[in-house]
């Protein structure tokens, strides 16, 4: 087993292509029996690690399995990969054997933040008008 986030992942996969080791970096991520991506959408992806993605998912496909978390819908795919043909392949074959699960409720870290004393109620303004509310 073998866990990463989605941004390291691809970080890596262009950087062994830029240095002309793409090869033993798929090899690298294809070899675990589970390959865990962590965060996939938390930011869109450029096109070059969209493809990579992509090579990635299909060296795997029907070898190894994958655990992929994210919280965009699967209709979003094409947004976060900038195509929705490469998104639809990914899908593809990412969910012709797959199970998948949708969970809803409270972040497990603001549940931790409660518990550590941030009561209900509060909210935060940061930078550029951002504002997290606490229910």
């Amino acid at each position: 087993m073998l866990f990463t986030t989605a941004t390291a992942l691809l970080a890596d996969l262009v950087d062994g292509q830029s240095k002309g080791i793409l090869a033993s970096r798929m090899f690298f991520y294809g070899k675990p029996k589970l390959l865990v991506v962590d965060e996939l959408g938390y930011m869109p992806l450029e096109r070059q690690s969209a493809h990579l993605f992509f090579q990635l998912v299909s060296h795997r496909y029907e070898k190894a399995s994958m655990l992929i978390t994210t919280n965009q819908s699967v209709t979003q795919w094409g947004q976060v990969f900038g195509d929705d043909v490469i998104a639809a392949a990914i899908l593809d074959r990412l969910l012709h054997h797959s199970h998948t699960f949708m969970v809803q409720g409270e972040s497990y870290r603001l549940r931790q933040k409660r518990k550590a004393g941030l009561r209900r109620g509060v909210s935060f303004t940061f930078g550029r008008g951002s504002t997290i509310a606490f229910a």
